[in-house]
Order: C-alpha cells, then structure tokens, then sequence
C-alpha cells in the first residue's frame, strides 16, 4: 500500500483502529469486522492495528504478546480476510525487515522516535513508516525523523501526535501540533488513546482517562488532523495491556458517525478556521 491509498476524494479522515495487543485470534478478527463495517459505511478507509508485542511495559510480569509469530500470522490473516491495510509497531532493528512480511505499515513507537538505526531499518523496508512523536519533543523536532526516513530512500512517512508530557503522570495535547508537523509535507494522525494516558499510576500500572475520547477525536478533526489512531476493545476491563485507555467497541459506531459529520462540515478547510 502507499499513503495515497488513505486519502478519499472528499478529504474524509482515515482511521487506525484496533486492540493494544494482540491477544488471540477471534477478538482481532472481531475487531476488524466490527470497524470495517462501520468505517465502510460512512467511507472512512481503515487500517487495522494490533501490536505483536509490547516491549515497553511497566512492569517485569506485565503481558507483551502470544508469542512473535502467531501474533503477527493473525495480523496476515485480518489483511487477507478483510482486505485492508494492517499496522504494528516495531521497537528492534531486527523487527524491521520481519514484521514487513506481514503488514503494511511499521509503526515507530513515541520513546524510540530519535533512534536513527530503527528508522533507517523501517524505512529500507519500503513499507510505509508511521513515526510516533515523542511525548518530550516538540512538533519541529520531528522534521529530523522525517528526514531520517526520506534520506534512506523513502517518502511513504507518517507523523503521530500522542500529547506532551505535564509533569510526572499526566499528558496534555496542544492541537498546533497538527497544523505544525502537516508543514512537513506528510499525513498527521491524532493518537486519540495514547494522548490519554496517565502513566505510571499505584502498583505501576498506566491509567488513563478513556471518557474524554471523543472530546480528544472530535477536536482533532476540526484541528485538520488526517487521521485518528484509537485502541478499541470489546470488554477493556478485560484488556491484557492498556485497559484503562481503550475505546468499548460498542462506542465505535456512534463516535464515527459523529466525527465523519464534522469531517463533512468543515472539508478542507480546517487549517484555516
């Protein structure tokens, strides 16, 4: 796939949806069903994302995946099932040329997004490379990771804002982000769950505040961002990784309907607003 393949002739916004992880089969191919079907509806196009493994957690015994292979077969079979682009995040250079074989997009995670070596390993994938901005660097920093990316030969980037660091446990969004990094020349994805976060809480694990989810995708939206990344899950208090930041799948359908009527409204004339 490329980034053109993301953009509709209407401008609507494109959406990356899926678990945090990916646990097992049948939820994951639950998942896509569900967004797809929803997605395709209001002609909103779609990448499912679910990471093979969690390499960046808390703590010694938190859950990071079933296992390299299965996790990233299943991610093979929802992009041969549903017939839709497909992302997970890499956070090794070995994983690079790996998880290619299996997906579309390589997804560089927020604390690895100055670590030239993964970069340039991404991006000699010829795969499209979603670059996660740091949560401690500003919008213009991350003109060096683009260039990073562009330099090894290749133009297929993408640039995520997930909110800025307040203090020691709590993040805030600053939606001049989004207009800022778009001058770079690339999409811009609002990462709706992630900005969310609230980390390291009691016991080591990350809270977050999921109620403000549609506050957060609503206002990306009208800020022109072009496109949305949200962790969804069909039980979250039931979630191996992230409970307390992912969007029910049941809330799916009623905050797309609501966000591709904003998206209507304002077509492209966001930035100008």
């Amino acid at each position: 796939m490329t980034i053109d393949s993301l953009k509709t002739s209407d401008n609507m916004f494109f959406l990356i949806a899926g678990p945090c992880v990916i646990e097992d089969e049948a939820m994951a191919m639950n998942i896509a069903e569900t967004v797809l079907t929803v997605s395709g509806e209001l002609g909103i196009p779609y990448v499912f994302k679910g990471s093979f493994k969690k390499a960046n957690r808390s703590k010694m015994d938190s859950f990071t995946g079933i296992g390299t292979v299965r996790a990233l077969n299943i991610l093979r079979k929802v992009r041969e099932t549903f017939g839709i682009p497909t992302l997970t995040d890499i956070h090794e250079t070995t994983d690079a040329a790996m998880a290619a074989e299996y997906v579309d997009i390589l997804q560089i995670p927020a604390f690895l997004c100055r670590q030239t070596d993964l970069l340039i390993a991404a991006a000699e994938t010829g795969k499209v490379v979603n670059i996660k901005k740091g949560q401690f660097l500003s919008p213009a920093a991350m003109g060096f990771a683009v260039q990073k990316v562009v330099e090894s030969g290749n133009r297929q980037v993408m640039l995520t804002e997930r909110g800025v660091s307040f203090g020691y446990s709590d993040l805030v969004v600053d939606f001049r982000a989004i207009p800022e990094m778009q001058q770079f020349g690339y999409p811009v994805i609002m990462d709706v769950t992630h900005a969310m976060q609230r980390p390291n809480q009691a016991g080591g694990i990350t809270g977050g505040t999921p109620q403000m989810t549609g506050i957060i995708a609503r206002a990306a939206i009208a800020a022109g961002a072009d496109g949305l990344f949200i962790e969804t899950h069909p039980d979250p208090s039931k979630a191996l990784s992230d409970r307390d930041t992912q969007l029910s799948l049941g809330s799916i359908r009623p905050l797309l309907e609501t966000l591709a009527r904003i998206s209507a409204a304002i077509g492209t004339d966001a930035g100008n607003v």
